[in-house]
């Protein structure tokens, strides 16, 4: 049986962008030498007044309005954030006050750039088990704020961003082979990894925000063995076969990790949903962020089989198939 229906997505970018360009005025870098290496080619940067809450309250508004529902209809609400408004309370919460859908449940999850396949994981076991009867799922950051502008290896791959899906819960009834709904799901996490990728700081160890630290040679590596090795579960549990995937919707990480990972798993090229020249790396929400840009400018279609993925520093990593 199907999980949870996706009927709506829906994004939000703050308002200023960042060329490389105009990156390399700051710090020594250039244009070439960031396209080479990520393929980025812009980021989008918080400015005043824009927070992670502000950035995914308009995700998710977006999302009700393509899925064509209230806000009021809305009993949970995950969010997938490792830069919240605050260190309590969630960030969630201030998401479904500005929505005006208080009383169900809603908090946050804490995945870093697997959050947004960790909180549809958890939205759609609630929705199962019938918790809630209808959820927003939202990935938002502001990765800006926690970067070091002075280190070039990290401050170049990021940027800020939201994206929301609204999810409903199973019908409960059997269904055929093509009913839309999410089929599988796997996640990961390894935290004797920690030190290959994290923030140096914290409440409870330095009482500061810190900064993104990363030793990128070793999280490629374990990225495209992670990656690979989760998307062949989640085949293996739904049955699926790799050339029945219509589109793979990944995390956002970096130009040479997507084409590693799915020449391994053996998915071509043209599958492959890129917006990383765009947006950069926006950790949690760049999944939900690359997915709702593909609906919208045409190219997942109702009925398509959409696999998602998406590996963290700590680290983290998973994958979900979903019939749209």
């Amino acid at each position: 049986m199907a999980g949870s229906r996706l009927i709506g997505t829906g994004s939000a970018l703050p308002a200023k962008v960042v060329t490389n360009a105009e990156l390399a005025e700051r710090v020594d870098t250039s244009d070439e030498w960031i396209v080479e290496r990520t393929g980025i080619r812009q980021r989008y940067i918080a400015g005043e007044g824009e927070t992670t809450a502000t950035l995914a309250t308009a995700a998710a508004r977006a999302a009700l309005e393509d899925a064509g529902v209230d806000a009021a209809s809305i009993d949970l609400i995950v969010l997938a954030t490792a830069t919240p408004d605050n260190t309590f309370p969630a960030t969630a919460t201030k998401v479904q006050a500005a929505l005006g859908c208080t009383g169900g449940i809603a908090f946050d999850v804490a995945a870093v750039c697997s959050g947004f396949l960790y909180a549809l994981a958890t939205a759609d076991s609630l929705l199962r088990t019938g918790m809630a009867k209808r959820a927003l799922v939202i990935g938002a950051e502001t990765f800006s704020r926690i970067l070091d502008w002075e280190d070039r290896t990290t401050c170049v791959l990021f940027g800020d961003g939201a994206g929301a899906v609204v999810l409903e819960a199973p019908s409960g009834e059997p269904q055929g082979a093509n009913a839309p709904g999410i089929l599988g799901t796997r996640l990961h996490a390894d935290g004797s990894c920690h030190d290959l990728l994290y923030v140096d700081g914290g409440p409870s160890s330095t009482q500061t925000v810190g900064h993104v630290r990363m030793k990128g040679r070793e999280v490629f590596r374990h990225a495209v063995v992670n990656l690979s090795d989760v998307l062949k579960e989640v085949l293996e549990v739904t049955g699926v076969s790799a050339d029945q995937i219509d589109w793979v919707v990944p995390h956002q990480a970096n130009a040479r990790i997507l084409d590693a990972t799915a020449k391994k798993l053996g998915v071509a090229p043209e599958k492959v949903i890129v917006t990383v020249q765009d947006h950069a790396n926006t950790s949690a929400a760049s999944v939900p962020l690359a997915l709702d840009t593909a609906r919208k400018d045409g190219r997942i279609k109702q009925g398509d089989l959409v696999m998602l993925e998406a590996m963290g520093g700590g680290f983290t990593w998973g994958a979900s198939l979903i019939r749209l």
